[in-house]
């Protein structure tokens, strides 16, 4: 029998700095020649996706989606590094149930300090009317109860947090890349 690889979620709200961090990971996992894949929220959602809106029902099927992906790919000894917003607790705790090693990377900052990041004037939009159901202004984001790790980019540098992530993945899985 083999062993499957682990899937890193990165959950949080939009601009936190999941596929920040994620990149930075993955890119020093391959340098360690570990085998790794970034599934992006937002770049799925624009291809294996793009047929759901964001109604609650279609955010969990997207993370179903994200899940299953991942899960094919774990098993096939790939590490996964997944980047979405994943907004309710009860979906994405279920998906990461299902995978044999499911790691939950929970991504904050405080609401204020996303708006005033907001690269992408999304806030500003949901604020203005513009984008229905926004998470974390009109939609909720139920954030983990007990995530693997806990990474707040409002006081925590980028090479800190992926400092944390590696260390994670030495103590919980044994993959060391220092």
């Amino acid at each position: 029998m083999f062993d499957a690889s682990p899937v890193l979620w990165f959950t949080g709200l939009s601009g936190a700095g999941k596929t920040t961090i994620a990149t930075e990971v993955r890119k020093r996992l391959l340098t360690a020649g570990v085998r790794t894949e970034l599934l992006d929220g937002d770049e799925v959602r624009s291809t294996l996706s793009s047929d759901l809106g964001f109604s609650r029902a279609h955010r969990d099927l997207q993370v179903r989606r994200l899940g299953w992906v991942a899960g094919l790919l774990s098993r096939n000894q790939v590490l996964v590094l997944v980047s979405a917003i994943s907004p309710y607790r009860e979906t994405r705790s279920s998906v990461l149930r299902s995978l044999p090693k499911g790691l939950e990377i929970f991504v904050s900052a405080p609401l204020a300090v996303l708006e005033d990041r907001d690269t992408k004037g999304l806030y500003k939009r949901a604020r203005q009317g513009e984008i229905q159901n926004f998470t974390g202004v009109d939609d909720p984001y139920e954030a983990p109860d007990s995530p693997s790790l806990h990474l707040d980019t409002s006081t925590e540098a980028l090479e800190e947090c992926v400092g944390k992530v590696l260390r994670m993945l030495s103590k919980e899985c044994s993959i060391d890349v220092f």
